[in-house]
């Protein structure tokens, strides 16, 4: 037995691996929801997306398939599609056109489970709750190795997020910050946004089996903005973002050891404890930190040089304040 075999075969080692993977791979995406944002059609997809995945199994009759991943991007399109829909109607806003969407095709998804894959193993709790307790159970071999299948998956999920992030880094930023600029340069910033929330329907797909919907929401999320609270800048945001997620899947995992509570439950609350941290902490926009500020003593107007008239700081710098400016009006009548 190698080394690496040695290594992958230690229940803890994969078990922070696969959390770790997924909080990265998730804050690469969330990232840029937060800033657009649109932080919760990560709720509404990772629900929705329990819909593609059982419409493959009616198609297929297996779970086994690639087509499930297929199924879940297209439920999570059509998640942000309707929402959007409704959102033109001007009739409701965002955020009540995804709490309208999302629970109608979650109850569809699960009303298709109890009619047709009753005696099937997919269960709407385990989607929302996984256990990653149990991910490095189910293993698959590559080559001489046997890895565990959400390591594996999450390896791959995580570095096609890393190259779409790279190698579309100044479209993301441009069509986030300014997207009517990337417009007039020819970018097309819709077509990037449905891009990105294609990849969170696959990454969501590839966290079901280890961690859930619940905390790969809390990934999506919580990470994001405690780096929010502590940069503003991208890259930095997506570098300190990605290492909070690695470091609450570590501490998460020893606490849940410690206490004998949910591993995923763990993790979740580290990344909460992180963002109240940045919160209150953080050097820039924490807490603290802008009551310090507000407390600072302010300098003292500057004094008027020696010899120099105190006079109006418009008139020193050569504007006339003897009339005011004339007001334009615009008269009707033709005139």
């Amino acid at each position: 037995m190698t080394a690496l075999q040695a290594w992958l075969d230690t229940p803890s080692v994969t078990i922070v691996a696969v959390g770790a993977l997924v909080g990265v791979a998730a804050t690469l995406l969330g990232t840029f929801l937060v800033l657009r944002r649109e932080s919760m059609l990560s709720d509404a997809i990772s629900h929705s997306v329990l819909l593609g995945i059982v419409g493959a199994y009616l198609l297929t009759g297996t779970l086994d398939t690639p087509l499930h991943v297929v199924g879940a991007a297209l439920a999570g399109l059509a998640t942000v599609v309707l929402t959007d829909l409704l959102v033109r109607s001007r009739r409701v806003k965002q955020d009540a056109a995804i709490g309208l969407v999302f629970p109608a095709l979650f109850a569809a998804a699960v009303l298709l489970i109890n009619v047709y894959a009753r005696d099937v193993h997919l269960d709407a709790d385990a989607v929302l709750l996984g256990e990653i307790a149990f991910a490095w159970l189910d293993v698959v071999r590559v080559g001489e190795l046997e890895v565990a299948r959400s390591l594996l998956t999450m390896l791959v999920v995580t570095a096609v997020n890393l190259a779409f992030v790279t190698l579309l880094y100044k479209e993301l930023k441009l069509s986030t910050f300014d997207p009517a600029l990337a417009v007039a340069l020819g970018l097309r910033p819709g077509l990037i946004g449905l891009a990105l929330l294609s990849l969170l329907s696959v990454t969501a797909v590839g966290a079901f089996d280890a961690v859930g919907a619940i905390l790969f929401v809390a990934f999506v999320i919580v990470p994001p903005t405690a780096a929010y609270l502590l940069t503003d800048r991208l890259w930095r945001m997506l570098a300190y973002g990605s290492a909070i997620a690695v470091a609450s899947s570590v501490i998460g995992y020893r606490v849940a050891v410690a206490l004998d509570v949910s591993i995923g439950g763990s993790m979740a609350s580290v990344t909460g404890a992180f963002l109240f941290l940045a919160l209150a902490f953080g050097p820039r926009h924490g807490l603290i930190a802008r009551a310090l500020r507000r407390r600072a003593p302010q300098p003292p107007p500057a004094a008027a040089g020696a010899g120099t008239a105190a006079v109006p700081t418009a008139a020193r710098e050569g504007v006339d304040t003897r009339t005011p400016a004339p007001a334009l009006i615009t008269t009707g009548g033709g005139r």
